[in-house]
């Protein structure tokens, strides 16, 4: 016999958020597609672009990820020549992202495919709802969510 769950997973904030966001990427994906870039790759072109040549730290902080995970992201946008790795001149043992030419193209290009799923999903949900979330998980995101969320540990909550 199986055990039942003792939480439902729909009252799990982290289950839910997991949920939409793979929706979401989904939903994403499907219309940018044929720029031949998932919209994964995209947030990531959008980073780099907004932070100029960033260090693997600098990007893989911004966009609250580990550093390996974003070396195992980069390397297919680094085969198809949209990235390069260059030295940092200020220390020669980090590295830099660069955007390239072909690069630069292809981000402006998919632009245009992300704005057209950018605007569905705002005709979907709404603008004002959409601008709200958007600021909702950008705090969810923050340094200062993740210092006021440390959750006890159940020794510590005299459990």
């Amino acid at each position: 016999m199986k055990k039942k769950a003792s939480v439902d997973p729909n009252y799990c904030n982290n289950t839910v958020l997991r949920q939409a966001t793979r929706r979401m990427g989904q939903l994403y994906d499907s219309i940018i597609a044929p720029s031949g870039l998932r919209a994964s790759q995209l947030g990531l072109l959008t980073h780099v672009v907004s932070l100029g040549e960033p260090t693997m730290r600098e990007l893989a902080e911004d966009m609250v990820m580990d550093q390996s995970a974003l070396g195992h992201t980069l390397k297919p946008l680094e085969r198809s020549g949209y990235l390069e790795l260059i030295v940092d001149p200020q220390d020669r043992r980090a590295r830099r992202i660069r955007l390239t030419l072909a690069g630069t193209r292809k981000f402006e290009d998919t632009l245009v495919l992300w704005k057209a799923a950018q605007d569905s999903f705002e005709a979907a949900f709404g603008a004002e709802k959409a601008a709200e979330l958007r600021a909702v998980l950008a705090f969810l995101a923050s340094d200062d969510f993740e210092q006021a969320f440390k959750a006890p540990t159940p020794s510590e909550s005299g459990d």
